[in-house]
């Protein structure tokens, strides 16, 4: 991979806050030396052989799972996946004696995936060994947030000065807690769109620089509008009448997309509900959506954050 100008400042990836602007961007030139290797056709480099990576994955997940194997995998580690109805938490065992456990294998980093917001820092403080946060609760998701930086960066040039809506359910979303801070820490303009029982009680707190309850207005203003999933296993009560009145509201489609100026794009972190938040032609459009770069910029940046946390730019 060559030599980095200095030593990655970090030892987990747990809390994007921690992330200086200097420490985001090493991490996403990283990532884009990483594209070189996923565009030959051989995609594997020895550059982790020998290390062992433990997925502890006790919350579903397709996209971010199947990412993160990849990852692993095209760096040569050795990979264990963990969680599930088979494990052992299931028959009564605390997280902390689990993580003892599969350290006593004299593993190297473990990625942490739970219902739980801060069980990854609870395994980091139980192992003593690198961690990465694939997504605890309605905490954060830091290597999403990454990886959406990383598609921005690539499609503008720059993150400086953009200015991003992030629609939808703000309250429930952990891709909102890492992705605000995120884009504010590299100088994006954030505005958070959505009805008032979708947003949390306080949502200054996110650092957000707005809020608007009024996706049309605010449409024209934007360089990228972020979708979120409505996320009907965490919704509690009914916040909006139906869906069908959400998607009218809030939803993404070919009627909106004419209140867009030329070069805006359409991000969501999947999977999306077509007919929800975006319709299929919002969804598949040719130029606006850059939904399908943000799942190979999910490979190139959880390359890069393995790489770097396990000591690689030293």
């Amino acid at each position: 991979m060559g030599e980095t100008k200095r030593a990655f400042p970090h030892r987990n990836l747990i809390d994007i806050t921690e992330y200086s602007a200097d420490d985001i961007m090493m991490l996403l030139q990283t990532a884009q030396r990483f594209r070189e290797v996923n565009e030959r056709r051989i995609k594997k480099v020895p550059t982790l052989k020998g290390y062992t990576v433990v997925n502890m994955f006790n919350e579903p997940s397709t996209r971010t799972r199947s990412s993160f194997e990849l990852a692993e995998k095209r760096l040569s580690c050795d990979v264990m996946n963990f969680g599930g109805s088979s494990t052992s938490s299931v028959k009564g065992e605390s997280l902390v004696d689990t993580v003892k456990t599969l350290c006593a294998y004299k593993i190297d980093l473990l990625v942490v995936r739970d219902k739980n917001a801060g069980a990854p820092y609870k395994v980091a403080q139980a192992s003593g060994l690198p961690v990465i946060d694939a997504g605890d609760g309605k905490h954060q998701h830091p290597t999403q947030a990454l990886l959406d930086l990383y598609t921005l960066w690539q499609q503008f040039g720059s993150l400086e000065g953009l200015k991003v809506g992030i629609v939808g359910d703000i309250n429930h979303s952990r891709v909102c807690g890492s992705l605000v801070p995120a884009l504010r820490t590299m100088g994006a303009h954030v505005t958070l769109i959505a009805p008032p029982t979708l947003l949390p009680p306080r949502p200054d707190v996110m650092g957000a620089h707005a809020v608007s309850h009024d996706l049309d207005a605010e449409l024209p203003d934007l360089d990228v509008v972020y979708m979120l999933r409505v996320q009907r296993e965490r919704l509690e009560g009914a916040p909006f009448p139906s869906m069908r009145e959400y998607s009218m509201l809030y939803g993404m489609n070919e009627k909106r997309n004419e209140l867009l100026r030329p070069g805006s794009v359409i991000c969501h972190p999947g999977p999306v509900n077509r007919g929800v938040e975006l319709d299929s032609f919002m969804t598949d459009h040719p130029e606006r959506s850059l939904i399908l770069d943000q799942v190979y910029a999910g490979v190139l940046v959880r390359m890069a954050a393995l790489y770097l946390l396990l000591g690689g730019s030293e």
